[in-house]
């Protein structure tokens, strides 16, 4: 709807006029489980204030009718008031109340309230997710995160459901009886909850299976409250077909350690009453912090075997959602150019979380900078990146801003934040925010005015210098030896505003450390300074004097946020040692040194892939080894020349098999090297009958589990190869028919190596409508498996189709199609230039054709394109 998109500026003179006082609002899911029934009643009763009687205003609500509009006494004239996605209200008094009657939509996005049938069991679910608009797609509302007011909800559902919300249930009544007098509908009234956004509310309804739980903690005497005893409920929800996997002990004991942890931290006692937890299909997010009710992906619930590193990243994703029940739900941005206020606190404080108070220690930071800041590096290089407090002038723009920018390098900068003042100021600081601004909204200068005031400096520069400015800083070093000593050594500084085109040289509080090969041929810290950067040059005496060494590592202990360039002498013994660094870490970081210099085509991307056969033997840090052999292969299929691919894929794939076969029994290298070989499968038929006897039972290595996600991988390789057969695919889901093995079938579907099979996804996922999110993920994973040559005939359609899909499409799935579909698996002919590939002419011919597009959709394409061409220029580099 062409009116759907809020702009700024509307949501900031609505704030000027409005004060929202509370919401009450009935929802009526009880005929969810009759398919048929495409939407439900919904009913909001809004009380507000307007600072200027007379004035007018409108309401969010995106669904299909509104059926009476009631605006203090007054039916409205519908023709007059409703407008697409607004119902506008005139004549506003000093004191209103508005009632909304209308009927909103059962999703199958993923946004607003998503309905799900089990294929396990035919049972019916839903739930809610809103961020960062979709609220409006439930209930009536004033749908920008500034308004904040107390909501009351009325849930009325099958009597048999399960169904929660942000606050306890307060009341329950049947509402409905079968024939024989018995209950088969009723009514769950909630407690009201404190001020939030409408974005943070939510609603749980189906037959989920619950465990509960509790937690309490009495505060220390150095505490504000000291002596105050906490009690908080705890549940956790699942699909009742999940119920045998739902490892719910681990969940509790990361749950209680983080609340424990964060109450004594932010000595500011967790305000939102009871903690739930549900683990839910088909959810577009990890998870989402609604206070009271955290929602979370139900791939956090391992059916299968999975790593440490797995489990590692659930229990950072819970310290994550529960570090914003204070930044982001007690404290919320005022408007999403602050969303980093939110979401790069609770990535850097989730992280933490997890390496001060769990199992996984040090192994937290380890994940943050092979996986997370790895993220970041990737978006901070795109055409379209942007500052950390960026510019959002509408919905749409915010919806694209939920990227590695405000996530992951937020996260990186508030690490160096740390560093640069200490953490006891920084958790000051924070304190003092809660105090001051709990329950209302802010902006940058509301943080950093407590931080400067804890540490003591003023951090207004340090605020433009990094959250304020877009880029990432490249740092190298220039050092000068006499005799075989270090003489000189400098840091070099390179960073340009991509946005503005200006310099923009930051300050980095980090360490050099200098690595020099022990008595046992492995590669350890020696010695180490810390120093402050500044400007292109910074000069490091302190490391005057010392032998020359075989490595060099800037940024040492992960301090600072820069892309980091090894010197020649580096490369060359990381290239043939980087397995031996004792430090995981700085192991961690050597290879994200050679990462980006492949993804900058300064390094030939066989040099990497040859690095991963031959230094990761034996490597224990499963988060890092899962990103190497996930880079590898990255780059055989994107950043190799096409000419020696065959060659290379040759080579990685022997020794992906020789270390399959050397990692012990059981192991989690042993499932990592398993899961390499079914992805390397689907580009060639070498490994088909390795792959085949998988399947079979047979030459399985020791200790290793082939169960459901693993088969399912294994099918998709011979699927892509034409090796499998339909009967075959649909024997293997027939034999357990859950939700997981339904993704895995139609993923394998789509993948086989046929004109007619690629025709049919590209028409079930762009021409019709009927796949839910996650399905319609699947169908293109599928689609995009196969050569460039197979797919070559939908180039065109895709790019007459852009358009059309946008604005007919929610964003979410709009999203998946243009992002999925784009060709971006392209070969470099030899002497080729890559920007004069017909896929990158292709699509700047679009982009000049279509100046008019939605901003969103533009941005999208601007992305893609840059990513061709970054593997295209990869590939143009031979070692």
């Amino acid at each position: 709807m062409s009116n759907s998109n809020l702009g700024r500026a509307e949501a900031s003179a609505r704030k000027a006029l409005l004060t929202v006082h509370h919401y009450d609002v009935r929802v009526d899911v009880s005929n969810a489980q009759n398919l048929d029934e495409q939407g439900f009643p919904t009913q909001s009763v809004i009380t507000f204030d307007a600072a200027t009687p007379g004035s007018s205003t409108f309401l969010d609500f995106i669904g299909l009718s509104v059926e009476s509009v009631e605006l203090n006494g007054a039916f409205l004239d519908l023709a007059d008031v409703v407008d697409g996605a607004r119902i506008h209200l005139p004549q506003l008094a000093r004191e209103n109340v508005v009632t909304v009657k209308a009927t909103a939509a059962y999703s199958s996005s993923g946004e607003g309230l998503h309905r799900f049938v089990d294929p396990a069991d035919s049972k019916v679910y839903t739930y809610t997710q809103y961020e960062p608009a979709d609220a409006r797609r439930v209930f009536a509302n004033f749908e920008q995160p500034d308004l904040k007011a107390a909501f009351t909800f009325h849930v009325s559902a099958p009597s048999d459901w399960e169904v929660a919300s942000n606050q306890v249930v307060s009341d329950y009544s049947d509402t409905a009886v079968d024939a024989d007098g018995l209950a088969i509908g009723g009514t769950w009234d909630f407690a009201t909850t404190l001020p939030i956004s409408t974005y943070i509310t939510t609603i749980l309804a189906g037959p989920y299976f619950k465990v509960s739980d509790h937690f309490s903690m009495t505060f220390g005497m150095d505490s504000a409250h000291a002596g105050t005893e906490l009690e908080i409920p705890l549940t956790a929800y699942c699909r009742a077909s999940l119920s045998a996997k739902f490892d719910t002990d681990p969940i509790f004991a990361v749950t209680k350690a983080g609340l424990a942890y964060f109450n004594d931290l932010f000595d500011y006692p967790y305000p939102f009453g009871k903690y739930d937890q549900a683990f839910v299909p088909e959810y577009n997010l990890g998870a989402m912090e609604n206070p009271g009710l955290v929602t979370f992906t139900e791939h956090y619930i391992h059916t299968s075997r999975a790593t440490d590193t797995q489990y590692q990243q659930r229990a950072n994703t819970i310290m994550h959602e529960m570090a914003h029940m204070w930044f982001g739900d007690l404290v919320t941005m005022s408007w999403w150019d602050d969303l980093w206020l939110k979401e790069s606190f609770a990535d850097f404080m989730g992280h933490l979380a997890v390496a001060e108070v769990t199992e996984w220690g040090e192994k937290s930071w380890t994940l943050f900078a092979s996986r997370r800041k790895a993220w970041a590096y990737v978006q901070d290089q795109l055409p379209t990146t942007h500052p950390i407090v960026a510019d959002i002038p509408d919905l749409e723009a915010a919806k694209q801003n939920f990227d590695g920018i405000t996530y992951a390098k937020g996260a990186s900068v508030l690490k160096q934040l740390v560093a640069y003042v200490g953490q006891e100021a920084f958790i000051t600081g924070a304190q003092e925010y809660f105090k001051a601004h709990e329950y209302s909204n802010t902006s940058l200068a509301d943080l950093l005015v407590p931080l400067s005031n804890a540490s003591g400096r003023d951090l207004s520069s340090w605020g433009g210098d990094w959250l304020q400015t877009a880029g990432i800083s490249t740092l190298g070093t220039s050092m000068g030896l006499v005799e075989g000593r270090i003489a000189a050594f400098t840091i070099t500084q390179e960073a340009v505003d991509p946005v503005t085109g200006l310099a923009a040289l930051r300050p980095h509080r980090l360490a050099v450390g200098l690595f020099n090969l022990d008595d046992a041929g492995q590669l350890v810290r020696t010695h180490s300074v810390t120093v402050d950067v500044t400007g292109a040059q910074t000069i490091v005496p302190e490391l005057t004097g010392f032998p020359e060494p075989a490595l060099v590592i800037v940024n040492d202990q992960d301090l600072s946020y820069a892309k980091v360039r090894l010197d020649g002498v580096s490369l060359a013994t990381a290239l043939s040692a980087v397995g031996t660094i004792v430090d995981p870490l700085a192991r961690s970081l050597v290879w994200s040194s050679m990462w980006n210099a492949v993804r900058d085509a300064l390094m030939a991307s066989r040099l990497y892939i040859n690095a991963v056969c031959e230094q990761t033997a034996g490597e224990h840090d499963i988060a890092l080894l899962q990103t190497l052999v996930d880079n590898a292969i990255f780059a055989l299929e994107n950043y190799c020349p096409p000419d020696i691919r065959g060659e290379v894929r040759a080579g990685l794939l022997a020794g992906v098999e020789e270390h399959l076969d050397a990692a012990s029994p059981g192991s989690d290298e042993q499932l990592v090297w398993a899961r390499a070989l079914a992805s390397l499968g689907r580009g060639t038929d070498t490994p088909a009958v390795r792959i085949r006897g998988l399947l079979d039972g047979l030459r399985v290595p020791s200790g290793l589990r082939v169960d459901s996600d693993l088969r399912w991988l294994l099918w998709q390789a011979l699927a892509a190869r034409g090796l499998a057969t339909e009967a075959e695919l649909d024997a293997e889901l027939a034999s357990l028919t859950t939700a997981e093995n339904r993704v895995g079938r139609v993923s394998a579907g789509a993948s086989f190596p046929s004109e007619a099979v690629k025709a049919r996804a590209w028409h079930d996922a762009v021409k019709e409508t009927l796949l839910t999110n996650e399905l319609l993920s699947a169908t293109l994973e599928g689609f995009m498996a196969g050569g460039h040559e197979l797919l070559e005939p939908f180039v065109e359609p895709y790019f007459e189709s852009l358009r059309e899909v946008w604005e007919t499409r929610s964003i979410e799935i709009a999203g998946r199609l243009v992002r999925g579909l784009y060709p971006a698996h392209q070969d470099l002919a030899s002497g080729g230039n890559p920007v004069d590939h017909p896929v990158v002419v292709r699509t700047d011919a679009w982009l000049s054709d279509n100046g008019g597009a939605a901003t969103g959709l533009r941005r999208l394409i601007v992305e893609q394109r840059d990513h061709l061409l970054r593997a295209l220029t990869a590939q143009s580099v031979v070692s």
